[in-house]
């Protein structure tokens, strides 16, 4: 990765690391963000009783680990893999992939111009990373319209990297959203139903509802912004709520986060 972090991490920060070294009762890596080197104990690898570490980690794998304790006047950072749950972990790992991929645009238009890419990648970083936390972030505010390289470096590189980013990078989508469940014991209580669903056929935005079975549907909601989601899903729950009120159908909408 071309970005490096300046000092030491934050405690309970998840970090990207690279196993270096493994021991009967430690393993020793290096933050590949800060370029410095941390320990797990081997009470920090997996919980409950570990006969052979070797099991959980060999040298050379990437692991993301949580910082528990940073003692700066020593330069020790003890770190857990333990307490890094799935979800977690694949947030972490997400992040890296869209900062190597931003990265990896940089390389591109670098190559282009025949540019050192680091040298490039600290142009960049000194407009821009003090306003964003990655270079990914700011990359989606171009394509979303917001950020304007132009303003910032030569007109002839920044179109050449608004074309890159605009193409290798879609807009940010969020989804909200859960399960809906409809019934009815009227004598037309199928017909019913269908008629309830068709109520919010008109709420377009990104809203998809699918049949799941037993009366019980998916409905969820995909949109630039939480704001923008959030408001098509109520204007969809309060479509269904009031058709199936006024027809005796029974209706229950749980929500789901997704992690």
């Amino acid at each position: 990765m071309l970005l490096k972090k300046e000092g030491f991490p934050e405690e309970d920060e998840l970090v990207l690391c690279t196993v270096t070294g493994v021991q009967y009762h430690s393993v020793f890596v290096k933050l590949d963000e800060y370029g410095r080197t941390g320990l797990i104990h081997i009470s920090e690898i997996a919980p409950g009783r570990i006969r052979n570490i070797r099991d959980y980690v060999v040298e050379g794998k990437k692991v993301v680990c949580k910082v528990l304790r940073i003692d700066k006047e020593k330069g020790h950072i003890d770190l857990s893999l333990r307490r890094v749950n799935e979800a977690q972990k694949r947030n972490k790992l997400n992040q890296v992939k869209q900062e190597q991929l931003a990265e990896k645009i940089i390389e591109i238009v670098a190559k282009e111009n025949k540019q050192d890419k680091m040298k490039l990648y600290k142009t960049l970083s000194q407009k821009l990373l003090d306003k964003y936390p990655s270079m990914f972030a700011a990359f989606e505010d171009v394509v979303l319209g917001s950020l304007d390289f132009s303003n910032l470096i030569d007109a002839k590189l920044a179109k050449q990297l608004t074309d890159a980013i605009t193409h290798r990078i879609k807009p940010p989508e969020v989804e909200i959203g859960g399960e809906l469940m409809l019934s009815s014991y009227e004598p037309a209580g199928v017909e019913l139903i269908k008629e309830t669903l068709k109520e919010v056929e008109s709420v377009k935005d990104g809203l998809v509802i699918k049949y799941k079975g037993t009366g019980v549907y998916s409905m969820w909601v995909k949109s630039e912004d939480y704001k923008s989601a959030e408001k098509v899903l109520k204007k969809a729950i309060e479509a269904l709520e009031k058709f199936a009120k006024k027809n005796k159908i029974s209706m229950e909408f749980k929500r789901i986060e997704k992690d």
